[in-house]
């Protein structure tokens, strides 16, 4: 006769009960990992594995590396026009507090996305400034302020984003150096980096990270824990992140674990 452990252990090697207990898990924690199902319902990572895409293609869990979520963890290549109206509050306080770094007589580099083109339009400098971009609408934004010097990057632009990419625009990087460059991200992962959702932005953003001394990354709330396509590199390899007040302080204590400087909007 069994005593109440086995019978536990037998029941949820059923493939109705298992999947009951993955989705229960994950409504209750947002997330699950492989390892952790494995213990609690003593079957093998293959089993979970092959749960885990029956799962997702109901369209009940997006799978990760290492487990599954209840969020969609990969960020998709939206045009600009729709992104602007996703968080616009939480972008302006964002982009607000990326102008208060920046000092007379420097010279910036911008990125593509509708946080960096908030910048742009919160930038009203009293002395003169350099802003080199490869985004359409952050030249076309600030060619007419005072006190903006603007270089615009060369090359075939994307509709997607209003941004040039491409070996034009490499070329130019070749002989420019900037202060700070100033970066709109589509997702930010602890393990696998910064990350954008077009190939082609990623080897530009890659090069632009090479001419600068200060790296930072212009990411709403809804950034953390996704990841784009491309990667543009290491979460270690930026200097501050500014973020709003909606961030989960644990991704905040992570990022400052590593020596990141975080600025809450």
């Amino acid at each position: 006769m069994f005593n109440f452990v086995e019978i536990n252990v037998i029941c949820m090697k059923n493939i109705t009960d298992r999947h009951e207990y993955i989705l229960k898990k994950i409504k209750e924690n947002n997330k699950v990992s492989i390892l952790e199902l494995c213990d609690e319902m003593n079957v093998s990572s293959v089993t979970i594995r092959k749960d885990l895409k029956l799962l997702e293609e109901k369209n009940l869990l997006f799978r990760t590396k290492g487990g599954a979520s209840n969020t969609n963890p990969y960020a998709g290549d939206r045009p600009i026009l729709v992104k602007e109206s996703i968080n616009s509050d939480e972008k302006n306080r964002i982009a607000r507090k990326a102008v208060e770094m920046i000092e007379d007589n420097d010279s910036i580099m911008i990125g593509s996305g509708t946080t960096a083109y908030a910048v742009a339009r919160h930038l009203n400098p009293a002395d003169r400034i350099t802003v080199i971009t490869p985004a359409l609408k952050v030249a076309l934004e600030l060619c007419n302020k005072p006190n903006i010097e603007v270089l615009q990057l060369g090359g075939l632009i994307r509709p997607n984003s209003s941004s040039v990419a491409g070996q034009y625009a490499m070329r130019i990087l070749e002989d420019v150096s900037c202060g700070i460059l100033f970066l709109g991200v589509d997702g930010i992962d602890l393990e696998f980096g910064i990350t954008i959702s077009n190939i082609t932005e990623t080897t530009l953003n890659q090069k632009m990270l090479t001419t600068t001394q200060k790296v930072v990354i212009l990411a709403d709330n809804t950034k953390f824990g996704k990841r784009g396509l491309g990667r543009v590199c290491a979460v270690e390899d930026v200097d501050y992140i500014i973020t709003d007040n909606k961030t989960s302080s644990k991704h905040i204590a992570a990022l400052e674990e590593i020596g990141i400087k975080v600025i809450v909007a």
